[in-house]
C-alpha cells in the first residue's frame, strides 16, 4: 500500500517495521480484511541471515499463514557440528537434543534453518498475494495518539492516521522511545559478538564448523546456510572493550586468526554486524492504541533461537484480536489480553535464551515452543472439573491429528475460530463464522467440546457446549452474536 493521495493517509493499523514481526502482523491482518500499512525506515528488507532458526511452533504458524511450503523449500535441518583444533577435525558436536515428530506435533524434531532475509522475502511475497505491500524509506520521527487513533509523522512523506499501531521496529524501537516505555534487563555476555554472512572456501557444507576459544581469543563458528552459497559466521569476543572490525578485511583477519583458513579463503563478506548479547523486557507491551511486538518488546540472546520465533508469535497473537475488534465487532477490551498473554511468554523465553547461552539449558524440546500456552489468560475458559494432570486444557496449543477423515490443522487453517467436538454427539450451537468439526475420540484431546482460537490455542473447553455461546460472544468469535 503506497501513500499517493489524501484518502490513503488513514488506515486501520499502522505497522512500523518490515522485519518478520511486522510482516507477519500485516499478513495476518490482510487476510482478515483489515487495512494495514507497513512502513520501513530502510530502503529494502533487512539483508542478513541473523534469525535463521524457525522452531516447530512457528512452522505451525507458517502453515496457517499459507507459507509453510515456501519456508520448507527455502530451508533445511541444522547440520551436525564439527569441532576443529589446529586444523584437524576433533569430532562431532550435537547442537540439539533430537526429538521426534508426532501426529499431534508434525513439525517437531528440531528447528528449520532459513536465513532471515529469505524468511522475510517469503512473508512479503505472501503479503503481496493478498494485495498489500511495504512503504520503504519511511523513517518515523513523531507519534501521538488520542482516544480515536494514532498519528505518525515521518522524515519524508505525509503523516499517517491509524486506529491502532504496532511497533515492530526492533530492539532500538523509535516507537517505544516515543511512547516513553522503558526496558528492563541484563547483559548476558559482556563481550561483543560479530555475525556475518560470508562466502568461504576450504570448508564443507555438511557441517556447522566450530572453532573453540584458544590463546585468549573467543570462539568462532561457521554454519552453511541452505540453498545459498553463503555461510553464517559468528564470533565472540571475551574482552568487553573489544570493537569488532566489520570490514571485509577485518572479517578475513578474524577467520585467519581463529581457524586454519587463510584470509583469501573468505571470498566475499556479504553482510556483517555486531551486538552485545542482552536479555531485556519492555515494562509494558501496550500504551493506549499502540502495541509493542517482537524485539521492540523483548531482546534475547540468539542462543536457542527464541527471538524471531517469539516475535512472530507476538504478531500472530495480536493479529486476530485486532481483526476481531476492527472487523468482527468484538469489544476493544479484547486487546487487553495481548499483554496478559504475551508478556509472560516473552519473560519465560528470555530466561530460556539466557540459560542456553550460558550452557545451563540444552537445545531441544525446551526450545521448540510447542508447550507454550495461555492457561492463565483471561480468554481461557476451562469448564471441566477433575481433569488428569496431563489433560489438554483451555489455553493450551491445539494439537494436530487426523480422525474421521479430518486433519485438524487443515480444519484450523484460516482466520476463523473452530468448534471441535471430540468423541461426543452433544449438540453444538450455531455460531456465525465459526467452523464446526466433529471427530471420533482422540487421545490428544480426550473427549469434549473445544472452541479453538484463530491462533491455534484452545479458548473454551467443556464436556458439553453448555455456556459456550456467551463466551463466543464475549470474545468476538462469532461476528454479530449477541452476548
Amino acid at each position: 500500500m503506497e501513500l499517493n493521495s489524501v484518502k490513503d493517509m488513514s488506515v486501520d493499523v499502522l505497522v512500523v517495521g518490515a522485519g518478520p514481526t511486522g510482516l507477519t502482523a500485516a499478513l495476518d491482518l490482510a487476510r482478515r480484511g483489515v487495512r494495514a500499512l507497513v512502513v520501513e525506515r530502510s530502503d529494502a528488507l533487512f539483508p542478513g541471515s541473523r534469525g535463521k532458526g524457525i522452531q516447530p511452533r512457528t512452522l505451525e504458524v507458517m502453515d496457517d499463514l499459507g507459507v509453510l511450503d515456501a519456508v520448507r523449500a527455502a530451508g533445511g535441518p541444522y547440520p551436525v557440528g564439527m569441532v576443529w583444533q589446529d586444523g584437524e577435525r576433533q569430532g562431532e558436536h550435537r547442537m540439539f537434543d533430537e526429538t521426534d515428530a508426532t501426529e499431534a506435533a508434525p513439525y517437531a524434531g528440531g528447528p528449520w534453518m532459513v536465513p532471515q532475509w529469505r524468511t522475510q522475502e517469503i512473508l512479503l511475497a505472501r503479503l503481496a498475494e493478498l494485495g498489500e505491500s511495504v512503504s520503504f524509506g519511511r523513517e518515523l520521527v513523531g507519534l501521538s495518539q488520542d482516544s480515536d487513533g494514532v498519528t505518525a509523522s515521518f522524515a519524508s512523506g505525509p503523516p499517517v492516521r491509524a486506529r491502532y499501531a504496532v511497533a515492530a521496529d526492533g530492539g532500538r524501537s523509535a516507537v517505544r522511545r516515543a511512547l516513553g516505555v522503558g526496558m528492563t534487563g541484563e547483559t548476558v555476555d559482556p563481550g561483543p559478538t560479530l555475525v556475518a554472512d560470508v562466502r568461504i572456501g576450504g570448508l564443507d557444507r555438511d557441517n556447522w564448523h566450530v572453532f573453540p576459544p584458544s590463546d585468549g581469543q573467543g570462539f568462532l563458528a561457521i554454519c552453511p546456510l541452505p540453498h545459498t552459497e553463503d555461510f553464517q559466521l559468528v564470533a565472540g569476543f571475551p574482552d568487553p572493550e573489544a570493537v569488532p572490525d566489520l570490514s571485509p578485511e577485518g572479517v578475513r583477519k578474524l577467520v585467519a586468526a581463529r581457524t586454519h583458513l587463510s584470509p583469501d579463503d573468505v571470498r566475499e563478506v556479504r553482510w556483517a554486524s555486531d551486538f552485545r548479547p542482552r536479555a531485556a523486557l519492555a515494562d509494558r507491551f501496550r500504551e493506549g492504541r499502540v502495541f509493542l511486538a517482537g524485539d521492540a518488546a523483548h531482546i534475547h540472546s540468539p542462543a536457542g533461537g527464541q527471538g524471531l520465533n517469539t516475535s512472530v508469535q507476538d504478531a500472530y497473537n495480536l493479529g486476530w484480536k485486532l481483526g476481531a475488534v476492527l472487523r468482527g465487532g468484538a469489544d476493544a477490551s479484547l486487546l487487553d489480553s495481548y499483554e496478559a498473554e504475551r508478556r509472560p511468554v516473552a519473560a519465560r523465553m528470555l530466561g530460556l535464551s539466557t540459560g542456553v547461552h550460558r550452557g545451563e539449558v540444552r537445545r531441544g524440546a525446551a526450545t521448540q515452543q510447542l508447550g507454550l500456552g495461555y492457561r492463565d489468560s483471561p480468554l481461557s475458559a476451562e469448564t471441566r472439573a477433575g481433569l488428569p494432570e496431563e489433560a489438554l486444557r483451555a489455553g493450551d496449543r491445539a494439537p494436530d491429528g487426523s480422525r474421521g477423515g479430518v486433519r485438524l490443522f487443515d480444519a484450523f487453517r484460516g482466520p476463523h475460530w473452530t468448534l471441535l467436538a471430540v468423541g461426543t454427539d452433544t449438540p453444538l450451537p450455531e455460531l456465525p463464522g465459526v467452523r464446526p468439526v466433529r471427530i471420533p475420540a482422540y487421545e490428544a484431546y480426550g473427549t469434549g467440546v473445544f472452541l479453538v482460537r484463530p491462533d491455534g490455542h484452545v479458548g473454551w473447553a467443556g464436556a458439553t457446549a453448555e455456556g459456550l455461546t456467551p463466551y463466543a460472544a464475549a470474545v468476538g468469535a462469532a461476528p454479530g452474536l449477541s452476548a
